[in-house]
């Protein structure tokens, strides 16, 4: 940490993604994420942690000082979360000693000194307490944290919401709504000891990391994590040398991938922005996103099948297409048909406020979404062989 005001802690934050950087001024701010620890057999193992308190808060200007008429500020050198007071700080570390100075190798070739280390350690490298706080959450000594990845957080805890209670107002509704929709819906499809009994199809979900900024990372969806898994699973069952020199593509050509990514409920402060015949409505139902520049991967045939799908468990569904006139936003659909070859469908639950640090959904879709991929699980198999394309 470094010191921003005289009587102030500040830490450097970076943008993570698309996001409503304005709405993380004035919010009670953690951090949670992955810290790397020494372990008393000298092995290096990751412990995930979450400091469940506010500990930061970036503060935004008084209006009297700066009567802008809209909000802007320097994502450089305005967007430092502060942490304390100096004064407050200095009090509590009055009494503990200082740690020893590092000592430095003067020359390339002397023996390995176990005190010397490349980098400076995390506590010189970021303000001591924070260190302190995460080793006492990951319950290891400070000196055994090797270093760490942390994000901001917002600590208010989700809620329902509204007259009746129909409203969920939570952060990481987007994608957090649909992993939990197609996580539940897939448990469900295989609760009874005869679920899988006549199935031909691999009940599959995946959830990818970074699809914010472009998922080409090791654990994104523009990885070979999800063709090199299916590959391993292709091959189950098969006979002879020349199935399983095939079964790869026959299983990419009969399967089918449902994108599962939150979609856009219509704003009434902002009704004009959407395309006046297609205006999803929270807890109307989940919501199938169209796009002619193949921004979503959806097309007829697999209309066709959500369709039958949502009927057999009397889901409502909805339809989106952006105004002409309007950007349009996209997911990992048309990415990983691209890549797999295999048919896609784009579609989500609506919600408002998609990528604030406070997102609202419809209580009533939750439900609608577990139904949906249930059902999808379920009836996949039967459905596909009825739907026939050139």
């Amino acid at each position: 940490m470094l010191v921003w005001e005289p009587n102030c802690h500040d830490r450097r934050t970076y943008r993570f993604a698309y996001t409503s950087r304005e709405a993380w001024f004035d919010r009670d701010l953690s951090i949670a994420g992955r810290v790397m620890v020494k372990t008393d057999k000298d092995e290096c193992v990751q412990k995930l942690v979450k400091i469940d308190r506010p500990i930061l808060r970036i503060p935004t200007l008084a209006i009297h000082l700066d009567r802008q008429e809209t909000f802007t500020f320097n994502k450089e050198t305005q967007l430092f979360p502060i942490a304390g007071l100096v004064a407050a700080e200095l009090n509590r570390t009055r009494n503990i000693p200082k740690p020893a100075a590092r000592e430095s190798s003067s020359t390339a070739d002397e023996t390995p000194d176990e005190s010397f280390t490349p980098l400076k350690a995390p506590t010189e490298r970021h303000h001591p307490y924070i260190v302190e706080l995460i080793a006492d959450e990951a319950d290891v000594p400070v000196a055994s944290v090797v270093d760490f990845e942390m994000v901001l957080y917002d600590t208010q805890k989700a809620c329902i919401g509204g007259l009746n209670n129909e409203l969920i107002f939570s952060a990481r509704i987007d994608n957090l709504g649909m992993s939990y929709c197609s996580i539940t819906g897939l448990i469900n499809s295989v609760s009874s000891p005869t679920a899988l009994e006549n199935e031909r199809s691999i009940r599959l979900i995946s959830l990818f990391d970074h699809e914010e900024i472009g998922s080409n990372t090791a654990q994104g969806a523009d990885s070979n994590f999800l063709p090199a898994v299916i590959r391993r699973l292709s091959v189950i069952g098969s006979s002879s040398d020349d199935e399983k020199e095939t079964a790869y593509e026959q299983t990419l050509a009969t399967s089918f991938l449902v994108s599962a990514d939150m979609a856009h409920s219509v704003n009434p402060n902002y009704a004009a922005k959407y395309e006046p015949d297609h205006k999803p409505e929270m807890n109307k139902g989940t919501v199938i996103k169209i796009n002619a520049n193949a921004r979503y991967a959806t097309n007829s045939p697999g209309i066709v099948l959500i369709q039958e799908v949502a009927r057999r468990r009397r889901v409502p569904l909805q339809l989106f297409v952006v105004r002409n006139d309007s950007s349009c936003g996209s997911t990992i659909g048309p990415m990983l048909a691209a890549a797999l070859g295999t048919r896609t469908l784009d579609l989500g639950n609506p919600q408002l406020s998609m990528h604030s640090i406070r997102e609202t959904g419809g209580v009533y879709d939750v439900d609608h979404g577990i139904k949906l991929f249930e059902s999808f699980f379920e009836h996949f198999s039967d459905l596909e062989s009825k739907i026939f394309i050139d």
